[in-house]
């Protein structure tokens, strides 16, 4: 990816020379076109006459919107919020910079509302971890303009690859949490339900205070999961009756509470929940578990913990920066412990029926297939950055990427499922180019892992491809991208009756297709579109 950065001031230490070119400093006349995204970084410069300093602050919202007016809005635009590195007060009321520094930041909060291409990254998340001293290097700035202290810069790029993944919806899927002295101070089985440490002084207000920070990750979309050598009676009797348990059951998506080996169990979870041991986390007070858990599995995460409960809170704090910062959240990710679990029962319900047909029709399953617009579209982004079992092509979208698709004719649909036990949300989506005036490809087909297994992939797109034959399409084209998590997709478009016209040697496959007739779907699907 290549990136033009909008800077008043030297930034190169942080941001390097690979793919990044920089505008002379303050100079906005050059907005180049050839470029993958834009990056404003302009910060309050030194200057100890506070009105002229705040005066120039405030210009930077006439240069920032003649900018955002120039460049192609269909490219990613990055805006860092201002911060005064080096605040000078000549009296105790001198408010004017820090004004302007507010309006300024306050213009771009609101002017990223409803700009998909535009972005804000609060760059006082980053300064906020250093002195005034440790800030600015007067030395590297009187000798190159660079304010901020260059011996930061490794901190810094550590910092901002965070915040990149965020950007690019890239996560952590699940959190696997041991319970005793992780959840709670304490081992249950020898302390009791009243005895192990949470709520009240400290310790037990540290784990309370964990506690509630890891409800609000779940809230925000990470799954949250349970693997504890425990008796399951005892742990239960505490989720109901101590009156300080914050995460109980519900909050759970997966339990694993016996004397296995966490890394069956951890694997077992993986199956259940359908996803990728490399999107999981695991989260244990005992070295020797973290050990074998990184030996065994090596695609978990597996950080260390902290050893005193008053270090719970920046532990959590590095746990949502390394692998869980995300830019926004959709409403399926706030419903994710729900969806799961609801998963868990559909499992169950399967158990009771001879045949599959018979366990589909009584799910009640009701698919609305949606064009995308932007209630939708950031879901729809989403999706394509996280998903990668059920991903034909395995191509990355930004919201930007989406809208100018959209913006050249292109067709985007995504696919909404409930059924008896729940509402899974927006899950699937899929991508058609327009190829000629009766001819289209599919540029990319998805679906999300939780809802595999139903054949709910073969109804969205034959519910698609008949709808495009009522509209005169004729031909549809359509290509296999193999990857490292696809395998499952290499046969989908000839089982659902395309043409395989050649192979690549890396086993990319392209198909053809003349919707010459309607294709039939299982009647248990209620299909609405809209």
């Amino acid at each position: 990816m290549t990136t033009f950065i909008f800077r008043n001031q030297t930034v190169e230490p942080f941001f390097g020379d690979e793919g990044v070119t920089y505008s002379g400093y303050g100079d906005i006349s050059l907005v180049p076109s050839d470029v993958d995204r834009y990056i404003w970084f302009y910060q309050v410069p030194v200057n100890a006459n506070a009105v002229q300093l705040a005066q120039e602050i405030l210009s930077y919202q006439d240069k920032l919107d003649l900018v955002l007016k120039s460049v192609d809005p269909h490219k990613p635009f990055i805006i860092f919020s201002l911060v005064n590195l080096f605040p000078l007060r000549l009296t105790g009321d001198a408010v004017t910079v820090d004004h302007a520094v507010m309006a300024f930041n306050r213009y771009v909060t609101e002017r990223v509302v409803g700009a998909t291409h535009v972005k804000w990254v609060d760059f006082g998340d980053f300064t906020s971890r250093y002195s005034d001293v440790n800030l600015v290097n007067w030395k590297f700035y009187l000798m190159s303009q660079t304010l901020l202290n260059p011996k930061l810069a490794h901190d810094f790029k550590s910092w901002w690859s965070g915040v990149e993944r965020g950007l690019a919806l890239q996560r952590k899927k699940c959190l696997v949490l041991d319970l005793d002295n992780t959840l709670w101070g304490g081992v249950l089985g020898e302390d009791g339900v009243d005895g192990i440490k949470l709520g009240g002084d400290y310790p037990g207000k540290a784990f309370s205070y964990w506690q509630q920070a890891l409800l609000q990750l779940a809230n925000n979309g990470v799954i949250l999961t349970v693997c504890s050598k425990n008796n399951e009676a005892d742990v239960q009797e505490a989720w109901d009756n101590n009156p300080f348990m914050v995460l109980k059951r519900e909050h759970f998506s997966a339990t694993r509470i016996n004397w296995q080996d966490k890394v069956s169990n951890i694997r077992d979870m993986a199956d259940e929940l359908n996803i990728g041991l490399d999107s999981m986390v695991f989260i244990d007070d005992n070295p020797a578990e973290r050990e074998l858990v990184k030996q065994m599995l090596p695609q978990v995460e597996v950080p260390d913990f902290p050893d005193k409960p008053h270090q719970l809170m920046p532990f959590f704090k590095g746990l949502v920066e390394r692998y869980f910062r995300i830019y926004a959240v959709t409403d399926e990710d706030r419903l994710k412990t729900q969806q799961y679990r609801a998963n868990a029962m559909r499992r169950s319900q399967q158990a009771r029926f001879a045949d599959l047909d018979s366990y589909l029709e009584s799910l009640s399953m009701q698919l609305d297939i949606i064009p995308a617009d932007e209630h939708n579209l950031p879901r729809i982004a989403q999706m394509t950055q996280k998903t990668n079992q059920f991903n034909l092509t395995t191509r990355r979208y930004s919201e930007a990427d989406v809208q100018q698709r959209i913006d050249e004719g292109w067709r985007i649909y995504c696919m909404s499922v409930k059924d008896r036990f729940g509402d899974n949300g927006i899950t699937g989506t899929v991508f058609l180019e327009p190829l000629d005036w009766d001819k289209m490809g599919i540029d990319s087909l998805l679906l999300s892992c939780r809802v595999l297994g139903k054949g709910l992939e073969d109804a969205f797109i034959a519910s698609i491809f008949n709808q495009l034959r009522l509209e005169g399409v004729r031909r549809i084209v359509a290509d296999y991208l193999p990857t490292a998590k696809n395998g499952q997709t290499a046969n989908f478009y000839d089982r659902l009756g395309m043409n395989c016209v050649s192979v690549d040697d890396d086993g990319a496959k392209h198909y053809e297709m003349d919707l010459d007739h309607a294709i039939e779907i299982k009647n248990y699907y209620n299909i609405n579109i809209l």
